[in-house]
Order: structure tokens, then C-alpha cells, then sequence
């Protein structure tokens, strides 16, 4: 499920955390970053949980209206499409999926106000108005129609954003990723295939000769970066030092330093691809500065241990 995006962000967090406490061990970085990766597939699973809440809310809506004083013919002969969605039956019989939501102990019934807000606006929508009055019905029209709902109603939604800060504080900036993967699943179930958990890292989910475990790949980093980080934040500032001690923000040394540590922990890793991810990284984590800043000093860093003998690559993998 995580790709190695994620997890080098993951791993930049984790690292920050530990400059910010001061006193974080290994062992105990090693443990948040654990308790990160398996945050992310939570909330995949958490959001893939709303499916069944709307569909009880639109119900609730055609009962309700059923039994008004004076019903409309619309009130008594409604269209039931969407309370009859059959990605709501699917996943609702699901054994799996059902049994892993309850063991999580998730639910969304303290949210009901938000909810209801998400289907107000869904039902506002013309891809909704285009859903109910197609002619189709089939499963995979019903995954379509909640792959539009999952890409439309909750990145940036600030009822949702303190929902999920509420409830984990490793949830925050991952809720894009696992709505990625919620649209993922739903084009499978739309295929007819099962619901099953996803394996947490990409690796687990390659099968051959070669592949390498991208598990082992973030917990390596993250145990090379703060063992290494004194060694490394001290290349950084006397690369630096004449200039404005200020510009050396936390988030910029938390950057470089994992940039040095993959260079010299991983041979098989080209310098452009770890140069680039961590630019990549910069652009959401540091200042509005931070992508010249990170890229130029990573280059000229990596180029003099490189010159050292400490950052040695695999000659098939590139510069």
C-alpha cells in the first residue's frame, strides 16, 4: 500500500519529531514510525467505512418523507438507486472487512452532523443527477459514482481535517494517499474481486526475485538518519557557515539529513532520485525557499562525500 513517497515522509516526521523532543532513541523512532505506516492503511479503511453511513442516511430520507401528513407522489414512489447502492450491501456482507472496521473499533455515528453534510452536497451535484437517472444499475455503476463522491467531498474539508486530527495524530497529511487507495479498491470491486486488506508496504504485494522490502528501506533510513544525525547536521552547517544561521530551518536540516543518509546507506539508490525526492519533500514541508535550498545543498554535499568514499553506488544504478 505505501510507496516509498510516503514512507520517505514518513521518515522525514519521525525525524523532525526526534529534533524537536530531543532525547528520541532509535528504538523509539523505530516504534512512531511502526505505529505511522499502519496509521495510513487505518484511515484508508476508516474512509472506505462511509460508504454504508450515507447510504443509511439517503434511507432515513425516503422513509421520513414516506411518512409526511400530506406525501407527494414522489414522497410514496421514490427513487431508491442510491439507497439501494450495491457497494453498500457488498461491503456491509463482507465478513473481512466488517470485522476489521469493528476490531479498529471505528465508527461514524459521532460524525452524523458531517455526514450529513457530505450527502447534502453529494446530492446537489450533477454527476449524482446523472447517477439516478441513468437507465444503468450494476455494481460497477455504483462504484463509479462513490470513486466521484471519494474525489469531490473530502480533500479539503476542514469538518473532516478535525475529525481525523481528533482521532489520530498520525492521520494528518495522509488523507489524500488513502483516498487514492479507497478509489483503488473500488475500481477492483467493480471488476468483481473480493475486498481484502491491502499489505501495508508496495513490496509485500510484488511477487519475483529482487524485490526489496520497502519496510526494511524506511526503518534502515530513519535508523541511519538519527544515529547519523549529528555527524550529518554538522556537514550541513559547515556548509553554511557564512551564511544567515537562520536559514537552516528544522525542517530543511530534518530534509538534508535523510537525503545524506539515504546516499550513504543505499548504493543501489541513483544520487538524482534521492536528490529529487527530497526536493519533492521540501516543497510541502519546507519554507517557500526551501526546493533551492534543499536541492543545491544535498548536490554539493553528496558530490564531497562522494569524493571522501563515504557515499559509494552500485555502478548499474547510475549517478
Amino acid at each position: 500500500m505505501l510507496n516509498r513517497r510516503i514512507l520517505r515522509i514518513k521518515a522525514f516526521k519521525v525525524l523532525y519529531s526526534s529534533m524537536l523532543s530531543g532525547n528520541m532513541s532509535v528504538s523509539e523512532a523505530k516504534t512512531q514510525l511502526e505505529l505511522s505506516c499502519e496509521a495510513t492503511r487505518d484511515l484508508y479503511i476508516f474512509m472506505l467505512g462511509i460508504v454504508s453511513p450515507l447510504t443509511a442516511i439517503a434511507r432515513e430520507r425516503i422513509e421520513s418523507a414516506k411518512r409526511k401528513l400530506v406525501p407527494t407522489e414522489e414522497d410514496l414512489n421514490p427513487n431508491t438507486r442510491f439507497a439501494d447502492n450495491r457497494l453498500a450491501v457488498l461491503l456491509d456482507s463482507d465478513p473481512d472487512f466488517v470485522k476489521i472496521f469493528k476490531k479498529r473499533k471505528f465508527s461514524w455515528e459521532p460524525y452524523d452532523i458531517f455526514l450529513r453534510k457530505v450527502y447534502s452536497s453529494v446530492v446537489s451535484r450533477q454527476y449524482y443527477r446523472d447517477y439516478m437517472s441513468c437507465g444503468e444499475s450494476s455494481l460497477a455503476y455504483d462504484c463509479r459514482l462513490f470513486i466521484k463522491i471519494f474525489e469531490d467531498e473530502f480533500v479539503d474539508s476542514p469538518e473532516l481535517e478535525q475529525i481525523l486530527e481528533d482521532m489520530s495524530i498520525y492521520w494528518n497529511d495522509d488523507l489524500a494517499y488513502s483516498l487514492t487507495y479507497v478509489c483503488r479498491t473500488l475500481k477492483s470491486l467493480a471488476k468483481g474481486e473480493r475486498w481484502s486488506l491491502p499489505p501495508l508496504y508496495q513490496s509485500d504485494m510484488k511477487t519475483g526475485p529482487g524485490i526489496e522490502s520497502d519496510k526494511a528501506f524506511v526503518t534502515r533510513l530513519v535508523q541511519a538518519a538519527i544515529s547519523g544525525f549529528d555527524g550529518y547536521s554538522s556537514r550541513v552547517a559547515a556548509a553554511v557557515s557564512n551564511w544567515d544561521n537562520d536559514r537552516i530551518v528544522s525542517t530543511d536540516m530534518a530534509i538534508i539529513v535523510l537525503g545524506l543518509a539515504e546516499a550513504v546507506e543505499f548504493p543501489g539508490i541513483p544520487v538524482k532520485v534521492t536528490i529529487n525526492e527530497y526536493v519533492e519533500i521540501s516543497k510541502y514541508y519546507g519554507t517557500p525557499k526551501s526546493r533551492i535550498f534543499v536541492n543545491g545543498l544535498l548536490d554539493r554535499l553528496i558530490s564531497a562525500m562522494q569524493e571522501e568514499g563515504l557515499v559509494a553506488k552500485r555502478a548499474d544504478c547510475g549517478r
